[in-house]
């Protein structure tokens, strides 16, 4: 069985394995100093587990200021083991243990550049420096952060003498100290530990212990302010350590609204992490937090639909109905007119709104960038072939729509307008997301019930392209009443529709992901929708 990592586990620091290390050297910088001393205490649940303390051969001259500071002299080192010899031995005793160290930062570096010397790879243990701890939690206690006084500050019971085991113990003391200090603040794991040092300050941080009931799932969390109103709606693969952050170092300015504003966390857990994306999709959608202002949907939605007429024009409007094909939904307007634009430029569909009974052409027709019947000069056949090259560009074949923006851009750039190449560029693009979005809608709801899981066990069920449930390798399939088809448009009904589809389909399309069952084939058209490459 493969043993989980700290991050996997959320480890509760109980269960944490912890060395604490200190070391002796010969100077300030790993370049042109070495190692002579290396002490280290291993810890499991507060309780020592074991020691590793040698001298270590620097095979250099130890200068006589630090002789005087450690009491560590030639002498003492020529017969001991050069770092060559010792640090093997003391990797083995370090494991994977989280290393704890004062200005650890200095010791690691002496630490690393032996590795790295040596051929070993670099330490990637997880690191706690009680400098960084003490500096959060007891910086207004004490005249300075230097270990002799934190270790007299806490009465260790042996104080700091710049020998490497003695220091290490004297740390240990002032790191058991420090936990429990961190313990009041709700920091009982090793994420919370890792991140305490970062943490904001007063007075929001004392909010910090409504997170304490958070489990280490995915799931959507809820931001409630005093007068009970849900503000902020977010997801999460593992919901403690996500809202925590909001705590540990986030100065944006709308984070430190929020959190005067917290009142109470309210959290719903979910099978997968995808679940989680589509209960925030939908939890925003039904409740339009005033925090989610990006992520909202519109309050008016766009679509761009052909419509029913003798002589059928695109038409920007604001609900599903007669006519079609349709694409969106759209955030806004603009975007749809900018779609819009991409088909008048890729076929010469009608532009005006005359009746083929009207006094002169348009200028659109005088031009020739469209097959308008104002005038009276078009013919119906030829008008059906126009409407039907566009019907087929959007239904079978995106590149009949496609390629001649492409190529129309292309002959820009040649021409070096490239401001108008640009554009039509993000037309291009525009218009590929809505057919792909599209194609995948119908795509989804035209398979019915289906059924899919990944190679991890995860899974979900789509109705008609609307999500329904979710498992997990540990929770097993749902049980569900018997499948109802119903009638499905053929864009997504909403923008919130849209977005959950396209979450399903990022999911389907991973490497893994297997369909198990579907009471009809989930299949794409034969003609992608073509990748638009630029230089």
């Amino acid at each position: 069985m493969r043993q989980r990592s700290f991050d996997e586990l959320g480890a509760p620091l109980s269960e944490v394995p912890f060395c604490v290390v200190d070391l002796e050297t010969t100077g300030a910088s790993p370049a042109t100093s070495a190692i002579t001393e290396i002490g280290a205490i291993r810890y499991l649940g507060g309780e020592e587990t074991g020691r590793f303390q040698t001298l270590v051969n620097p095979q250099t001259e130890i200068p006589p200021f630090i002789t005087v500071l450690t009491g560590i002299t030639h002498a003492m080192v020529v017969e001991a083991p050069t770092i060559a010899e010792a640090l093997p031995s003391f990797l083995e005793f370090l494991g994977t243990a989280v290393i704890v160290g004062h200005n650890l930062r200095f010791d690691l570096s002496f630490l690393q550049a032996a590795a790295r010397e040596l051929g070993y790879p670099p330490l990637t243990n997880r690191t706690v420096d009680t400098l960084a701890l003490a500096r959060r939690l007891v910086r207004g206690e004490v005249r300075n952060l230097k270990l002799e006084t934190l270790a007299a500050h806490f009465a260790a019971p042996r104080p700091p003498t710049h020998r490497a085991l003695a220091d290490a113990e004297a740390t240990a003391h002032v790191f058991w100290e420090l936990l429990g200090r961190a313990g009041a603040l709700g920091v009982t794991h090793l994420e919370d530990l890792l991140e305490l040092p970062t943490a904001r300050g007063t007075p929001t941080y004392g909010k910090l212990a409504l997170t304490e009931r958070l489990p280490r799932r995915p799931g959507v969390y809820r931001f409630v302010d005093r007068d009970g109103t849900t503000f902020y709606v977010g997801k999460a693969k593992n919901l403690r350590s996500r809202v925590r952050a909001y705590f540990y170092g986030d100065d944006r300015r709308s984070v430190a609204q929020m959190l005067r504003e917290l009142e109470r966390i309210d959290h719903t857990v979910c099978a997968t992490e995808l679940e989680a994306e589509i209960a925030e999709l939908r939890a925003i959608a039904a409740e339009r937090p005033r925090h989610n202002r990006r992520s909202r949907p519109p309050r008016t939605t766009h679509w761009v639909k052909l419509t029913a007429e003798r002589y059928p024009r695109l038409s920007v409007v604001r609900t599903l109905g007669d006519g079609g094909p349709y694409l969106g939904p759209f955030r806004s307007k603009r975007a749809a007119d900018r779609v819009v634009h991409a088909l008048w430029d890729a076929v010469p569909i009608r532009r005006c709104r005359r009746p083929r009974s009207g006094s002169g052409r348009c200028a659109f027709a005088q031009l020739g960038v469209a097959c308008c019947p104002c005038g009276g000069a078009v013919d119906d056949d030829e008008y059906a072939e126009v409407v039907e090259r566009l019907r087929a560009g959007i239904e079978r074949d995106p590149q009949l729509l496609l390629e001649p923006l492409r190529a129309r851009m292309t002959r820009l750039a040649l021409a070096r307008r490239f401001e108008e190449a640009a554009e039509l560029r993000d037309r291009h693009r525009s218009l590929a997301r809505a057919l792909e979005r599209r194609r995948r809608w119908r795509a989804l709801a035209a398979a019915g019930r289906l059924w899919a899981e990944d190679r991890n066990g995860e899974g979900l069920v789509v109705d008609d392209g609307v999500f329904v449930a979710a498992w997990n390798a540990s929770s097993g399939r749902p049980l569900l009443p018997p499948y109802d088809p119903s009638p499905v448009p053929e864009v997504p009904p909403t923008v919130a529709h849209a977005e959950e589809a396209d979450l399903l389909w990022r999911w389907l399309d991973r490497d893994g992901v297997e369909i198990v069952e579907s009471t009809a084939p989930l299949a794409l058209p034969a003609r992608p929708v073509p990748v638009l490459v630029t230089a």
